[in-house]
């Protein structure tokens, strides 16, 4: 089964709620608040060392049985300027995506750089509810 590196958007980053422990590398989160400030459509964002995943998308990864990670509740919310530029625009839920799993062996693990690395089959799910703006290469 091929593996990729994916580097999903950015949308945002680490909330002040965000509870994580900087003596270890990566940061290890035990609470997550995750900040929107310019959500341009991706089902998967990023601010490390968190990951997130619209709950749609979840089910979806859920349904296929992949492995290598668990979906976790976490908080939500959105800057002033956000708002501001786009005050109809309702956000889908996001859930937490902790990886636990072993690049190349698990559909999700993180490289020795902390890279996030999928499989084949979870990259063609992540794709069919928005994978637009993330950086794709193969592992």
């Amino acid at each position: 089964m091929a593996y990729y590196y994916v580097e999903p958007e950015v949308a945002g980053g680490l909330g002040k709620n965000t509870v994580l422990d900087l003596s270890v590398h990566p940061p290890a989160i035990t609470r997550l608040h995750y900040r929107i400030i310019n959500w341009l459509g991706d089902a998967l964002l990023e601010s490390f060392p968190a990951l997130i995943v619209t709950r749609e998308a979840a089910g979806a990864l859920n349904e296929l049985n992949a492995s290598g990670y668990e979906c976790r509740e976490m908080e939500l919310t959105v800057s002033e300027s956000f708002r501001e530029v786009y005050p109809e625009r309702t956000l889908p839920e996001f859930l937490w995506l902790s990886v636990t799993g072993v690049a190349g062996r698990n559909d999700f693990g993180l490289a020795a750089d902390s890279r996030l690395v999928v499989s084949e089959r979870v990259l063609h799910v992540l794709k069919t509810f928005g994978l637009n703006h993330a950086i794709v290469e193969d592992y």
